[in-house]
């Protein structure tokens, strides 16, 4: 994750995978917990799904000095929106003050490709936000380096009228192809859902109950 400097110019080294697909329920996210540069793994606990509000999360890949500093700004930002009006910002604001951020920095760009999710009054919601602050809301999304292996899985399996335990299923799937196929995805794997209770981070038990009858259903 990150940029290096090599013979006077930026070359970007991407490494990570992060997963979002939607269904009427929620939203079923994932991501791995290996952060890199280059062939060097500088980290096997990062924290790539960020709770932003009481109603939405963001994953990270990229940079993570970039990352963190969005992630703090939209928690700044949602926080002082409840304290001033007492209730949390809808997931379409959120995502489109994130992708303002982005935009703004212009020519300059943040290395930072983001996921936001969340549950508000409007129902589920997944967008994508890129480095140049294009947003755009998708039902499913993938992100990182494994995105190319685990977005083929999601693609072969995703219905629109799946419920939240199926898409769970095919959430696990795409990032365990992602970790098998990957070199800069890997360590484990967080999953997180959010729903009309909020987001809920697995524990690790849970999540590797879940990777265990995923792997023995196949």
């Amino acid at each position: 994750m990150g940029p290096a400097f090599q013979k006077g110019k930026i070359e970007m080294l991407k490494g990570t995978t992060t997963i979002g697909v939607k269904c009427k329920e929620g939203v079923v996210l994932a991501s791995d917990r290996r952060a890199s540069l280059a062939t060097f793994i500088a980290s096997k606990e990062a924290r790539k799904t960020i709770q932003i509000s009481p109603n939405a999360v963001v994953t990270i890949s990229g940079s993570v000095a970039d990352g963190q500093f969005l992630t703090m700004n939209l928690e700044a930002m949602a926080r002082m929106y409840e304290l001033d009006l007492g209730k949390s910002m809808s997931v379409e604001s959120i995502a489109r003050r994130l992708a303002y951020i982005l935009w703004s920095y212009r020519p300059f760009i943040l290395i930072a490709h983001m996921i936001v999710a969340g549950y508000d009054s409007t129902g589920a919601h997944l967008y994508n936000v890129d480095p140049l602050g294009s947003m755009s809301e998708e039902d499913f999304i993938t992100t990182g380096s494994g995105s190319p292996i685990s977005i083929s899985v999601i693609e072969e399996c995703y219905r629109p009228d799946m419920n939240l335990a199926e898409v769970k299923e095919v959430v696990v799937n795409a990032m365990l192809a992602a970790l098998e196929r990957d070199m800069a995805t890997g360590n484990g794997i967080d999953l997180t859902i959010v729903d009309k209770d909020g987001p809920r981070f697995f524990s690790e038990e849970e999540a590797q109950s879940l990777i265990e009858k995923v792997k023995t259903s196949k």
